[in-house]
């Protein structure tokens, strides 16, 4: 089986010992008390992701949490290694900008971009942002917009007279080598065919292993080169009862009001993956075991990503082996606070993962052993 790569998530809408609402127009909030964003937190849970074997981090993108480009080219200065998966949506910029941006971030990082394209699932957060196509539109304008990026970073002259782009004579001065690979998800029938044109890497939520099946067999069948990633939340525990207990912790630290209030929000997307998200738990606290160590609980007061991995390291390193044989070579893994529960998946679960022979750590060191101390104020707490 091909070895698995790791990416770890940068909380720039806040973090906490609780469940974080954001995503998808649903406002920050949590139950608890929220940890205070700063540039040192985040590139404390940047170094710790680095030296414990993520090969990147995620950061958002939306009204709701910190811009994605400038937090993430902050964040280069305290890492060495780390790849950063920036979110961001085409259209608001223009693609030769934003060719030119990823260019030099690539350039300027030493190889360590990746792109999340978001093609922008809520038409009220994008009016917001001045973009006022529907949801087929814009999905059409992302598939233009990746044509134009593509071809700027193959060092082509690019004119382009589209539906809803032009650019006449437009040329980069430097081009990335190499060009930053792309992320993209979507479950809806207009973001296939994008996904298979343009991207390295098909995302998808984490959907019981059945559905997620489906999926991939759907993408495959539009482009069988691509790769596949998951973006799923963890909660892993040396044993199975300690995980479950967490998990039930932060259900209780959920009320009914806050649960009615997102969830009446996110009914009214008009994003199919969040739709299938919100059809895994039906905004009910009960029957939240979608699968196997599969929690649909997060998803009651999140937008995006709602459902998580809840067991023991052995079985969270089960249920990931049952992904990869699925044909998911990356998981993009978050969970709360980010900080120490990166620490439990890094020492619990990426150990169990190399004895299987799924994993190696990025830096060829084979540990994930502590090498520093964390350089921000918050202990590394597991």
């Amino acid at each position: 089986m091909t070895a698995l790569d790791f990416h770890w998530f940068l909380p720039t809408n806040g973090d906490s010992r609780d469940i974080v609402g954001g995503g998808h127009g649903v406002p920050v909030g949590a139950a608890g008390g929220v940890r205070p964003l700063t540039i040192g937190y985040l590139g404390q849970i940047a170094r710790s992701a680095e030296q414990l074997g993520f090969v990147g981090a995620l950061t958002p993108t939306g009204a709701w949490c910190e811009d994605a480009w400038l937090a993430t080219a902050m964040l280069t200065e305290v890492t060495e290694r780390l790849k950063f998966l920036v979110a961001f949506r085409p259209g608001l910029v223009s693609p030769t900008l934003a060719a030119q941006m990823a260019s030099t971030f690539q350039r300027l990082s030493g190889n360590r971009l990746l792109l999340n394209v978001v093609t922008g699932g809520e038409s009220s957060e994008q009016r917001a942002y001045g973009d006022f196509l529907d949801k087929d539109s814009r999905y059409a304008r992302t598939d233009e917009f990746l044509g134009i990026i593509r071809a700027l970073w193959r060092g082509e002259t690019v004119t382009h007279h589209g539906e809803h782009l032009h650019v006449e004579e437009a040329k980069l001065s430097r081009l990335p080598d190499p060009a930053p690979e792309i992320y993209f998800g979507g479950s809806s029938k207009a973001a296939g065919p994008v996904a298979a044109d343009h991207a390295d890497v098909y995302l998808t939520w984490g959907e019981p292993p059945a559905q997620v099946a489906q999926k991939l067999d759907w993408i495959r069948s539009l482009n069988p080169a691509l790769r596949f990633g998951i973006r799923l939340h963890v909660i892993a525990r040396d044993t199975s009862e300690a995980a479950w207990a967490e998990a039930d912790r932060l259900l209780q630290g959920v009320s009914p009001a806050d649960i009615e209030a997102v969830q009446a929000g996110l009914r009214r997307s008009e994003s199919e993956g969040q739709r299938r998200m919100l059809d895994l738990h039906g905004g009910s606290r009960d029957g939240l075991v979608v699968s196997p160590n599969l929690w649909a609980g997060v998803g009651l007061v999140r937008g995006g990503a709602g459902t998580a991995l809840v067991g023991s390291h052995t079985e969270i390193a089960d249920r990931i082996a049952e992904y990869a044989g699925l044909g998911i070579t990356e998981f993009i893994l978050s969970g709360y606070p980010h900080l120490e529960e990166a620490y439990w998946f890094g020492e619990g679960v990426l150990p169990e993962l190399r004895r299987r022979g799924l994993w190696s750590h990025p830096d060829g060191t084979g540990t994930t052993t502590p090498t520093s101390i964390p350089f921000a104020g918050v202990a590394a707490s597991r």
